[in-house]
Order: structure tokens, then C-alpha cells, then sequence
């Protein structure tokens, strides 16, 4: 059986380059003009602050270990995530498929990237309402990668339960 390459790859890694391109230079925004540092906050809006935060984890900065054997298993670890998205956008035929992926793979280099460079992920992002803080502090990396992800399970239950009611068929009434 021959597999065909799916007809929206360029599209999917057209995007993946835009959600690299964006995390990338919103982290550098905060680093280098803005000076963000430890222990110092930029109110934006009442709800939104520029506050930095050194991701040593995973999502949620869980499992936090700050030293080279996890570092270097993290890269490792997220590469293959990487490889395995970007190998399946190039399988995938359904566009909107294609877009998630490509917004998880634009967002896994960009936490790539940070770890090798910094040896942990910028975040940054501190979205709160009064003392509620409904996400930890996060990146624009984060934020593809989560919407990515929501957007593939969405597709699947709300396109798959289509498919499974109808069987593939056009209904009859």
C-alpha cells in the first residue's frame, strides 16, 4: 500500500514555522528589550502580567529537575515527540488535523530550543484574574501546544462520533 503525502504539509509547516517564529521572538521580547528577570513582574492589563518563571519540567513544570541527566532526557524526549508529530502532519489528509499538528510541532521546537540554550523553557505568560490564576505561568510554545492538542481531540470526538453515527454513509433522511 502506498501512502501519499498529505496535500496540506507545506501549509502545516508553514505554520509550524509561524508558532516557532512567534515563541521565539516573544521570549527574546521578554529577555533582551524588556529585561524580565527573577523576581520581576510587568503589569500589562489588570488581568495579564509579564512575570518569568524558569521551566525546568514539563507542562505544568511538572517533574521539575534542573540538572543536565533530565535536561538533556527532555530534549531527547521531546525531540522524538517532535519527529513523531511531524511524520504523522505528513501523513494526515484532514487540513484542521494538519493545523493542530502543526501548532504542537511549532511549539515543541520552541521549548526545544530553550532547553539547549538556557537549559530550561521561558515562560512568561501570567494570565490571572485577582488572585485566581487559572493556567501556571506559561509561553506562546505552551499555548500552541495546549491548543493544539485541544484542537485534535475535539476533531476526533466530534468528527469521529459523526463518522461512527453514520458509518461512513450519507443519511438516509
Amino acid at each position: 500500500m502506498t501512502r501519499t503525502r498529505s496535500p496540506y504539509l507545506g501549509f502545516g509547516l508553514l505554520i509550524a514555522a509561524f508558532a516557532f517564529l512567534l515563541d521565539q521572538v516573544s521570549k527574546w521580547i521578554v529577555i533582551v528589550p524588556l529585561s524580565l528577570e527573577p523576581q520581576r513582574t510587568i503589569e500589562i492589563v489588570s488581568f495579564f502580567n509579564l512575570t518569568w518563571a524558569e521551566n525546568c519540567g514539563i507542562s505544568l513544570s511538572m517533574f521539575s529537575a534542573c540538572n543536565d541527566t533530565t535536561r538533556w532526557t527532555l530534549v531527547a524526549v521531546t525531540a522524538a515527540v517532535a519527529a513523531a508529530v511531524a511524520f504523522w502532519m505528513t501523513r494526515e489528509k484532514a487540513k484542521g488535523d494538519v493545523i493542530a499538528l502543526a501548532m504542537i510541532l511549532g511549539g515543541a521546537l520552541g521549548n526545544i530550543v530553550d532547553r539547549v540554550r538556557h537549559g530550561f523553557v521561558v515562560d512568561f505568560a501570567d494570565l490571572h484574574f485577582g488572585d485566581f490564576r487559572p493556567f501556571l505561568i506559561f509561553n506562546v510554545a505552551d499555548a500552541c501546544i495546549t491548543i493544539g492538542v485541544l484542537l485534535l481531540v475535539a476533531r476526533a470526538l466530534l468528527l469521529g462520533e459523526k463518522a461512527a453515527t453514520t458509518d461512513g454513509q450519507p443519511s438516509a433522511d
